[in-house]
């Protein structure tokens, strides 16, 4: 059997490929800066083997990534800033290169290969443009914008005040998936090497409108949810990079074809919003917590 290697695995979109591949039977070696952090112990638990792993250490990424045919490889700006996301993406395509990796899966962004001005989209253009020049057989999968987020900070603030605070126009469809969703198909790209390498495929599980959005969690959370729009000028206040995100997503849009996704791979369990939305702990996530500003307050 096989040994593929899940970055982030203690992260949102790793940990969801990790349980998806070990679901299916798959040999996991979940790669983390913390094997004793209570998610990489789960994950031991249900059947992966934990090794360190460093970005910034190439000697942890080598030791870590010797013998294995494949990797979920994942970046992220936020903790640090998109000079180091590029800087540790090529780090660990570099050292999957030397280790002889068969095959990786990078997970970008949907659009970031459309030159959008977005901080956090371009360095994972830059992150892929370096994949392709590794010479190793590649699949890019490129998530819309996350359901998962709509459950902390600012936004989870606001739904515990019955407001969905959101910096887009009520009418503005926007396309979502929950990490779950990209999980499950980052595992079957990864199983089925030959019918995704050189795809660079945008993901997305719904398309709703902020209204539908606000209606979604209000069936779900059973309390009355109002949409208001954020002006994105208290949003940059916060951060230019997301700014950025939201005035892309009220221009040009993420349009990703969704219907044409879920026809082309039913064996991914795709899920609506309303789907998503009902499963999460409602009363739990409602109940009074430290406060973050919501933007626009």
């Amino acid at each position: 059997m096989t040994t593929i290697a899940v970055a982030g695995a203690t992260g949102a979109q790793g940990g969801a490929t990790a349980r998806a591949l070990l679901a299916g039977g798959h040999r996991v070696r979940a790669l983390t800066r913390d094997p004793g952090a209570p998610a990489a112990r789960e994950l031991r638990r249900l059947g992966a083997e934990v090794r360190y792993a460093d970005f910034d250490d190439r000697a942890s990424l080598d030791a870590a990534l010797a013998g294995a045919e494949s990797l979920f490889a994942v970046t992220t700006p936020f903790g640090t800033d998109t000079a180091t996301e590029v800087r540790q993406g090529r780090a660990l395509l570099d050292a999957a290169a030397a280790a002889r990796v068969g095959h990786i899966v990078f997970t970008s962004a949907a659009h970031a290969d459309r030159g959008t001005g977005v901080p956090h989209y371009d360095s994972k253009a830059e992150i892929e443009r370096h994949l392709r020049a590794t010479g190793v057989p590649w699949t890019v999968v490129a998530p819309a914008a996350f359901m998962d987020n709509f459950v902390s900070g600012w936004t989870l603030e606001g739904l515990r005040e019955s407001t969905f605070a959101w910096p887009m126009p009520p009418g503005r469809l926007l396309t979502l998936i929950p990490a779950e969703d990209i999980g499950a198909f980052a595992a079957l790209a990864l199983r089925r090497r030959d019918d995704f390498t050189g795809r660079r495929i945008d993901l997305a599980s719904d398309a709703l409108t902020a209204e539908g959005i606000a209606a979604a969690l209000s069936s779900a959370a059973g309390r009355p949810v109002r949409h208001r729009e954020v002006p994105l000028s208290h949003v940059r206040t916060r951060s230019h990079d997301l700014a950025a995100m939201f005035a892309y997503f009220t221009t040009t849009g993420l349009d990703v074809d969704v219907t044409g996704l879920r026809r082309a791979h039913p064996e991914v369990r795709w899920h609506s919003f309303a789907h998503w939305a009902a499963a999460q702990d409602w009363p739990a996530l409602l109940a009074p917590g430290p406060r973050e500003p919501v933007p626009g307050n």
